[in-house]
C-alpha cells in the first residue's frame, strides 16, 4: 500500500502517470521547437529575423534534460530515448522545412510527399538523439557529479554522429545558436566543442534548482581547471593581421524557375555576370555558384575566351582576378560543381572543385533514383574534388574557396591549415540556396560561415545568388551586406590574416577524433561507476 500511494504521489502510478506523461510530451515538444528557433529567428516581428537566441538553446535543452531527469527514477531509458526522439525530430523538422521548398516548389513533388520526405528525414536522423538520451539514463541511474559531463558527452556523440555518417548533415547543431555567445570558444574547441559546453550549462542550469549544491560541486571542481585553461585559450588572439584586399560580390538575384532555362535565367545571367565581370574595378571579384549556368563547351563563342582575356591583363587600378562559380567536365571524364580563377601571369585557369557533394542534389545514393526521378530539377551526379586543394593566390592573399554548403564541415576546411605556410588567409562562399526561397535558411547558412570566421580567425566573403551575400572578419562580424533576393554589387575591402587556432592545428591533424575520444571516455567512465554500483548493490 505504502507503494502504490508513493507511485501515485510521484507521478508514476495509475491514476497519475498519464497527466505527467502528456504534458511531458508537449512540453518537450515546444522545447524541440524553441531549439529549432533559437538558431534563427524566423519572424518578421520581435527581433530582427536571423537573430540566434543563444538563451533559448540553453532554456531548450534545459527542458529535455528535467525531463530525463524525471526518467532516471526507475531507469525508464525507453521513455527517454522517446523523449529524445521527439524533442530531435521536431528541432530538425524546424530547423530545415525549408527542404520542402526544393522539392515542390522548384522540383514539382507532391506536396505531401514533399512534408513526408523532410518528416522522414528529421525522424531518421532524430534516432541519434534518442539514443544518446536513453544512454544517457542508462548510465546516470542517479544523480552523480558526473552527471552534467556525461549528459553533454553523449548529446556531443549524437551531434557527431549526424555530422559524419552517411556523408553527415549538421545543419542546425546546438552550437550555432551560440555564435554571439559561447562561440568565443570556437577558436579552441570549434562549434562542436561549443555544443559540449552549452549542453552541460544547461544541464546544470535545469537541475539547480531541485538539487542541492552538493551534487553538482565536484563536478564543478573537476572542471574548474580545464574550463580556465579554456577561457584563458579563448582570450588569446592567434592570428595577425595579412595585408587588405578589395573585393566586388555579385550577387545576380536570377529566380531559381529560370535559372538554368533557356531564353530567360540563363540569357539574363551571361548578360548581367558577364557585363559586371568586365566592369569590375577591385583586385577581385566573385561570381557565386553556378553563376554561369552552362558548362564552358556550351557559352556562346568568344564568351569565356573574352573573360579569360580580361583577367590576363592588368586592369585600370591594377592586376585583377575574378573567382567565378561554373559548372565543368564532359560525358567521359564526368562533371564537377567549380570554380575557376582568372589573373594575370596564370598559364592555366586556377580550378577548385567542390568536394562535399549534396545528396539527392548533386549525387545519387544508391536505390533511391526512383526518389529524385519524382523532381523536376537538374539533377546529376558530379564527381568529387579532393579535401585540401590548394588556394587561389590574388595580392598577396591565400583564397580557400568554398561552394555552398560545404562551410558546414569545418573539419574538412581545416585541412588546408596543416601547413601554416600555405593556409589560406581568406575563405570565399560561393553559394546559390535560391531553391530553399526566401527563408531562414539564409540567416542560417550566415551563422555558418560566421562560426568557420571564428574557429580559424578568418574572414570569410561571401557571393551568392539571393542571399546572404556579406563581408565577415575575422571576428565572425557581417561588416557589409547586400539585402537578400536583390540584384547587386557589394563592394569592400577584406582583411587577410595569418597565423593558426588551437582549433585549426588539432582538427587539421586529427580530424573530429579527439571529440570522438574524449565523449567515448566519459561515456566509459560513467560506464564503470555504473558497473561499480550494481555491484555493490548486490552485496556479497
Amino acid at each position: 500500500m505504502r507503494t502504490r500511494v508513493s507511485d501515485q504521489v510521484a507521478g508514476t502510478g495509475r491514476h497519475r502517470s498519464r497527466p505527467f506523461r502528456i504534458g511531458a510530451w508537449l512540453l518537450v515538444a515546444l522545447a524541440g521547437g524553441a531549439q529549432a528557433v533559437s538558431l534563427a529567428w524566423p519572424f518578421a516581428f520581435g527581433l530582427a529575423r536571423g537573430t540566434p537566441l543563444w538563451w533559448l538553446q540553453l532554456l531548450s535543452l534545459g527542458v529535455l534534460a528535467w525531463q530525463l531527469d524525471r526518467c532516471r527514477a526507475g531507469s525508464q531509458w525507453r521513455r527517454a530515448a522517446a523523449l529524445g526522439w521527439l524533442f530531435a525530430s521536431i528541432w530538425l523538422a524546424g530547423t530545415f522545412w525549408w527542404l520542402f521548398i526544393s522539392m515542390h516548389t522548384y522540383g514539382g513533388m507532391p506536396a505531401i510527399l514533399a512534408a513526408l520526405a523532410v518528416a522522414a528525414l528529421a525522424a531518421a536522423l532524430a534516432l541519434y538523439y534518442g539514443a544518446a538520451c536513453a544512454a544517457f539514463v542508462a548510465l546516470v541511474p542517479v544523480s552523480t557529479a558526473l552527471s552534467a559531463t556525461v549528459f553533454a558527452s553523449v548529446w556531443l556523440l549524437a551531434e557527431l554522429a549526424r555530422g559524419v555518417w552517411f556523408t553527415g548533415f549538421p545543419w542546425g547543431a546546438g552550437g550555432y545558436a551560440q555564435v554571439d555567445a559561447l562561440a568565443v570558444f570556437a577558436s579552441v574547441v570549434g562549434v562542436y566543442g561549443v555544443g559540449w559546453i552549452a549542453a552541460w550549462l544547461a544541464y546544470l542550469v535545469a537541475g539547480w534548482q531541485r538539487q542541492p549544491f552538493v551534487a553538482h560541486k565536484w563536478s564543478l571542481v573537476l572542471l574548474v581547471i580545464p574550463f580556465a585553461l579554456l577561457i584563458a585559450l579563448a582570450r588569446q588572439t592567434w592570428s595577425t593581421a595579412a595585408g587588405r584586399l578589395s573585393v566586388t560580390l555579385l550577387q545576380g538575384n536570377i529566380p531559381q524557375e529560370e535559372k538554368f532555362q533557356p531564353g530567360s535565367g540563363i540569357e539574363l545571367a551571361l548578360r548581367w555576370y558577364g557585363e559586371w565581370l568586365q566592369a569590375a574595378h577591385t583586385a577581385l571579384v566573385v561570381a557565386p555558384e553556378t553563376a554561369i549556368p552552362l558548362l564552358a563547351q556550351q557559352l556562346p563563342d568568344g564568351y569565356w575566351a573574352g573573360l579569360q582575356q580580361r583577367f590576363a591583363r592588368p586592369g585600370p587600378s591594377g592586376p585583377q582576378a575574378a573567382l567565378i562559380g561554373i559548372p565543368l567536365g564532359d560525358p567521359q571524364h564526368g562533371y564537377t560543381n567549380s570554380a575557376v580563377g582568372l589573373a594575370p601571369g596564370r598559364v592555366t585557369p586556377y580550378r577548385y572543385d567542390k568536394h562535399h557533394l549534396v545528396p539527392f542534389g548533386e549525387f545519387i545514393p544508391p536505390m533511391f533514383r526512383w526518389f529524385t526521378g519524382m523532381m523536376n530539377i537538374p539533377l546529376g551526379d558530379f564527381k568529387r574534388g579532393a579535401v585540401g586543394q590548394p588556394s587561389f593566390s590574388v595580392d598577396g592573399q591565400r583564397l580557400a574557396p568554398n561552394i555552398c554548403y560545404e562551410d558546414l564541415f569545418g573539419e574538412e576546411l581545416g585541412v588546408r591549415f596543416l601547413d601554416a605556410a600555405q593556409a589560406p588567409t581568406i575563405f570565399v562562399n560561393m553559394s546559390n540556396i535560391a531553391w530553399f526561397g526566401n527563408t531562414v535558411a539564409i540567416d542560417q547558412h550566415l551563422e555558418i560561415s560566421r562560426m568557420r570566421a571564428l574557429e580559424f580567425e578568418r574572414p570569410v566573403i561571401r557571393a551568392t545568388n539571393t542571399g546572404a551575400t556579406a563581408i565577415i572578419d575575422w571576428r565572425g562580424h557581417v561588416t557589409r551586406a547586400l539585402p537578400r533576393y536583390t540584384r547587386g554589387l557589394l563592394v569592400g575591402e577584406v582583411q587577410g590574416r595569418d597565423g593558426i587556432t588551437p582549433y585549426a592545428w588539432w582538427v587539421s591533424r586529427f580530424g573530429l577524433w579527439p571529440l570522438w575520444g574524449l565523449a567515448l571516455l566519459v561515456v566509459a567512465v560513467a560506464l564503470r561507476q555504473r558497473r561499480r554500483t550494481g555491484l555493490a548493490s548486490e552485496g556479497p
